[in-house]
Parts: C-alpha cells; sequence; structure tokens
C-alpha cells in the first residue's frame, strides 16, 4: 500500500491509497522501504541501557547489541529517551533502533487514523450472546463482517449480526479458525482489516490506538494485550489462575514480535493489519497455530509486528477445567505444524554454547559442576568485556550481561524439564535421583518467582497445581503432535552462536552517518 503524506506545521497525516484485492496463490508483497515520516517519535525500550554519557546504547532483542552512537547522532537522542525524526539522519537511525529492538514507537504521539478505513472480521460457530458483546463494542457504524463458520443454530447468529448492521457470510461446512478468517478476509476492500475473535470485547481505544503504529511503512500487523474478561463463571481457581498467567496474555513491555524475541509470537484474538500484508491470509490446513505462522511469515517477509500492550483486548477465557485441560493441550499440538513450516523458530529453547555448557555442568550434579559453570561463566563476562573495550566499566558491565544470560538460560532449561520434556523427565525420575532433584527444583523455583508477583488472589498450593496442570497439558499436546508428525523438531532446542548479524537498514547512507557500522553481539 502506498501513502500521500500531508504536512501542515505541527500536524502528521496519512491519506492510505486503496489496497487492490492480492492474486490467488500470491505471496504478500515486501513493505515499502520508506523512510519514517517526520514527526514520529520513538522511545528507547526499558532494558536499553544509555552508556558513556550517549555515546553507544546496549541492548536490543532477540540478540543483544552495543550501538556506537557518532557525534552527530548523540544530539538526537533527548534526555528522556526519546527521538522524534526531523530529517534523513533521524528518521534512519530511528529506524535502525526499531529494528534491533532497541526502541518503540511512543504511540500516543502518532497520528490517529479514521474508521472507515478498516473493515472488522469476525469469526464465529454459534455463541451469540458472545457475538452480541463483541458487536456492542465495536465503534458505531464500523464496518462488520461476520463470518459464520457453520453453527448448529445459525439463525441465532443471523440475529445479533443483523441487529448490528453486521453483513454475514454463512459458511456450510466448519473451516475452523483459518478458514473462516479468510472468508472475511476476501471480502474486504479497506486498506486495514481487524480480526477480532467472538469471545473478546474490545475497549474503545484499543482499535484506534493500534492503528497507530501503521504510521511507520513497515508495520504490517499491529496487537493488543491480551487480558481476562471477567465473566459469573471467571472466579474460582481456574478462572483466576488465567487472570494471572493467560497463555494469550504476553506482558507489559511493548515488543517488536518476532522468533527468538522476549514476545516471540502474537494471537489473532485481537489483530490489526494491513490488508496487503496478509496476501491469501491464514493457512487454512492448520486448525491451531495458524496466527502464529501468519505473524511469522509477514516477518519473514520484511513486515513489522507490533505489540503494544498500553492497549487491551478482554478475551473470555476457559474456566470450567475439562475445557481449560483440553484448550491447553490443543495449544501444544500446534507445535509440530509451525516446526514443519518454522523450523528454526519453534524451538523450546534457544541457548548459546557457553550457558549449554554451563546448564549441562550444573544438571550433572558432580562436585566439579559448580565451578565448571562459574567458569564458564567468567570467562564469557571476560569475551563480552573486551567487545566492550573503549565503554566506561566495561567489566561491570560484562559480568550483569552474563548473569542475565545464565539466569535466562536456566529458566528455559527448567521450563524444558516441567513443560516441553515432562514425559521424558517423569520416567527419569523413576531411575534417576539426580533428575528428581533437579526435577524438584526446577518445579518449586519457577512457580516462587511467579508467584511472588502475581495477582493470581489464589493461595500458593492451587496456584502450583494450576501451573504444572498447564505445563503437563501443553507438553503433552507437544508430544503428541512430534509423534503424530513423526518428528523431533518441535521438542528440540537450538544452540546457536549469540554473534548477530549486521542488520539491514532502509537508508544505509543515512544510518552510517547516524550511528557506527559497529554493531557488537553480547
Amino acid at each position: 500500500m502506498t501513502f500521500r503524506q500531508l504536512h501542515r506545521p505541527g500536524t502528521l497525516r496519512l491519506a492510505p491509497a486503496p489496497a487492490p484485492a492480492p492474486r490467488p496463490g500470491a505471496l504478500p508483497p515486501t513493505p515499502v522501504q520508506a523512510p519514517l515520516p517526520t514527526g514520529f517519535r520513538i522511545v528507547l525500550d526499558r532494558n536499553t541501557r544509555v552508556l558513556d554519557g550517549g555515546r553507544a546504547l546496549l541492548g536490543g532483542a532477540p540478540v543483544t547489541r552495543l550501538l556506537r552512537l557518532t557525534p552527530r547522532a548523540r544530539p538526537l537522542l533527548s534526555a528522556d529517551r526519546v527521538l522524534q525524526v526531523r530529517d534523513r539522519a533521524g528518521a534512519a537511525l530511528a529506524d535502525r533502533l526499531l529494528e534491533l529492538g532497541l526502541a518503540h514507537p511512543l504511540v500516543a504521539d502518532l497520528p490517529a487514523l479514521t474508521a472507515p478505513e478498516v473493515t472488522y472480521v469476525v469469526p464465529v460457530r454459534d455463541r451469540p450472546g458472545q457475538l452480541e458483546r463483541l458487536l456492542a463494542s465495536v465503534a458505531p457504524g464500523a464496518t462488520v463482517i461476520v463470518v459464520d463458520d457453520a453453527s448448529r443454530v445459525p439463525d441465532a447468529v443471523a440475529v445479533v449480526a443483523r441487529r448490528h448492521g453486521a453483513r454475514l457470510v454463512a459458511l456450510r461446512r466448519n473451516l475452523g479458525p483459518a478458514g473462516a478468517r479468510n472468508a472475511g478476509l476476501r471480502l474486504v476492500r479497506t486498506p486495514f482489516v481487524v480480526f477480532v475473535d467472538s469471545d473478546v470485547v474490545l475497549d474503545p481505544d484499543t482499535v484506534p490506538t493500534l492503528l497507530r503504529h501503521f504510521t511507520d511503512p513497515r508495520v504490517g500487523l499491529a496487537v493488543p494485550r491480551i487480558t481476562a474478561l471477567h465473566t459469573t463463571g471467571s472466579d474460582n481457581w481456574i478462572g483466576r489462575y488465567e487472570q494471572a498467567r493467560s497463555s494469550l496474555d504476553l506482558g507489559d513491555r511493548p515488543a517488536l514480535v518476532r522468533p527468538g524475541s522476549y514476545v516471540s509470537w502474537a494471537s489473532t484474538a485481537c489483530v490489526v493489519a494491513r490488508r496487503e500484508a496478509l496476501g491469501d491470509g491464514f493457512d487454512e490446513r492448520m486448525r491451531v497455530g495458524e496466527d502464529v505462522d501468519l505473524g511469522w511469515r509477514a516477518v519473514e517477509r520484511g513486515w513489522r509486528l507490533r505489540y503494544e500492550p498500553s492497549v487491551s483486548a478482554a478475551h473470555e477465557h476457559r474456566t470450567g477445567f475439562a475445557d481449560w485441560f483440553r484448550r491447553k493441550a490443543e495449544y501444544g499440538t500446534g507445535a509440530q505444524p509451525l516446526a514443519e513450516r518454522h523450523p528454526r523458530s519453534v524451538a523450546p529453547a534457544v541457548l548459546a554454547p557457553w550457558s549449554t555448557a554451563a546448564v549441562l555442568a550444573l544438571l550433572a550434579q558432580r562436585r566439579w559442576s559448580a565451578p565448571v559453570a562459574a567458569g564458564l561463566c567468567a570467562a564469557t563476562a571476560l569475551r563480552i568485556s573486551r567487545r566492550l573495550t573503549g565503554t566506561q566499566q566495561p567489566v561491570r558491565t560484562a559480568v550483569q550481561l552474563t548473569g542475565n544470560g545464565a539466569v535466562a538460560a536456566l529458566s528455559q532449561t527448567g521450563a524444558l524439564i516441567t513443560r516441553h520434556w515432562w514425559p521424558a523427565t517423569a520416567v527419569l525420575c523413576l531411575v534417576s535421583r539426580r533428575a528428581r532433584r533437579a526435577a524438584a527444583v526446577a518445579a518449586v523455583a519457577d512457580v516462587v518467582l511467579e508467584y511472588r508477583g502475581s495477582a493470581a488472589g489464589l493461595d500458593p498450593v492451587r496456584y502450583t497445581l494450576a501451573r504444572r496442570l498447564d505445563d503437563i497439558a501443553y507438553g503433552s499436546g507437544v508430544w503428541w503432535s512430534a509423534l503424530r508428525g513423526r518428528s523431533p523438531t518441535a521438542l528440540l532446542p537450538r544452540v546457536q552462536s549469540p554473534v548477530a548479524k549486521r542488520p539491514k537498514v532502509a537508508s544505509s547512507s543515512s544510518a552510517r552517518s547516524a550511528s557506527s557500522s559497529r554493531s557488537h553481539s553480547s
């Protein structure tokens, strides 16, 4: 899609041109390599460190990088960690900081797009009450397409759609979420589309705020935080656990979503997307994980997928035990289909060689285990400190980075033991004292760390029980899908060197004038 930029003093507006419908079988186009517009504002991520009085930045995701700023670039970043685009050099630096995960858009300062440019697509099967609740939360006058995915009582769905002025598409056979969304997508003629599930309730600011992200010409999709919808059945112990630790809630930190990052996937329970970034839409062969696949394919094509937790969509979680447990297992079954399509993105853990060796030493539980792990950490800190030569306190910074890496590796290992690999862990616990000890430590440690900051309103015993049942259900789904697919790919962690390739930027000459070409991984 192309934009005409209209500038007035103190304003920034976008006038979108109509988006043509894609050809059947066409790949999603890559984003236009246009610079960020004048007035675009970004703020450094809360974990990005400003070193040496603004001469260097340290942070980013999925790989931590040291970015040295040239004298020309340093004044572009204000004391409050904000950069506002005023020229091509500023646009290039802002784009690079966004791409490296060092910064995020200040969404509240970006211009709003108007509602008529958007079409809502709502897939539903039965559940007329939930559909009524959702459509009541959609902005009045919005264009809405309700896709009835072969409801058992279609008349009830039709009545609700008609009452709210929505266009109804009735499918003769059940296609699943992917097929239903695609049926609606084929009718969309606006440049933006909002997919929202029928068991969601929208806040008034959710969609307008997400649309602001599309001021960046490379943003193809944007998603809000998914929170728990409070209903009459959500106060039981499963409901309270979901309020604190839902699989769909990705936290309060904004992110550029991509594999391996701290937010590596996003749900399409609610998502705003450029029509042109979606191509033919969802993979209809997938009944689970189709949303993750859609996002990853867009990212692979060069589009940005933004997670914006400042706004939310409330989701009615499953709170009946059998329904909840079954749904968690279904989430796990999406692992192997994703592994077939994205083998490098679906690994349950991503570890560096040094942290892998340190974890294996600790799991051995020998007298030499702790000294060997400590030695590996010390050697890694020394190596990182050498890369930080020229910055203030390189040793201290390197020790902190190494410590963070070790904690992350232990956390991922604990998840492997209790969640992804729990069937193997259970078997090993029958024959190995060391396996029992490792499993006990992993099972207790994650609950202690999570429960302390949790607002679940549950006692520790029931929280622990729900946490372990969550892991058992999801892990069972992963193993079932791996066995059915006759491939262990979804179960295998990835060990990779943390050395980062230099990222591509939209305007390399401007980027070089704004920041040093030296970009180091830690």
